[in-house]
């Protein structure tokens, strides 16, 4: 059986990585997708195990040195993590899932997980990107600036993704990273048994 596709999407805040991975998923309803632990409170209508893994901080700081981790990350004084187990078991079983994150978070799954598929999203162009944020009504002149040059940074690091997707509609978008996935499941390399069941037929001879 193929092991399960590690599937790490990221790019650059306003982006839409968020919006783009919930329609690829609905296009793709057999793509798990990676839930992440936190030590936030539940927001109201959150459920524990659906939207996130709600923790304490001691119980997530157990888990960053029991190396439960694939990745982590304090984020104004809240942890958040995406639990190592919950990946390997769907993965054992042939599930692909897919992981929403952060450009640093995805070159810390990089280090750990070699063979997952990195795409990296990115907006048409930063006067787009610029139009996207401000649209939110969230950013103020300095905010605005900061995630920009924030933007241009983590756009460098895009060059060490194994493919880039142009964010210029959530429906193309999706439908690229989808075709993406099915390209990679007919990866040889992942998909070697099936040759050797076919070779082993000397039976019909």
């Amino acid at each position: 059986m193929r092991k399960g596709l590690l599937i790490v999407i990221s790019g650059p805040s306003g982006t839409g990585k968020g919006t783009v991975c919930d329609v690829v998923r609905k296009k793709n309803p057999d793509i798990a997708y990676s839930v992440s632990a936190t030590t936030r409170a539940a927001r109201p209508g959150e459920q524990d195990g659906v939207n996130y893994y709600f923790h304490t901080k001691e119980e997530f700081v157990s888990m960053i040195n029991n190396g439960e981790l694939l990745e982590w990350a304090n984020v104004y004084g809240n942890y958040y993590g995406t639990p190592l187990k919950k990946i390997e078991e769907k993965r054992a079983q042939g599930i692909d899932i897919i992981l929403e994150i952060d450009t640093q978070g995805a070159m810390n799954v990089k280090e750990k997980c070699p063979d997952g598929l990195f795409i990296f999203l990115v907006p048409p162009s930063l006067d787009e990107l610029k139009n996207r944020l401000c649209g939110r009504g969230t950013e103020d002149d300095e905010s605005l600036k900061r995630r920009l040059g924030s933007a241009i940074a983590e756009i460098e690091i895009g060059r060490q993704y194994r493919y880039v997707v142009v964010n210029k509609t959530v429906d193309i978008a999706a439908d690229e990273i989808t075709n993406i996935i099915q390209a990679e499941r007919h990866r040889t390399d992942l998909n070697i048994e099936i040759l050797d069941k076919l070779k082993n037929r000397k039976e019909i001879l």
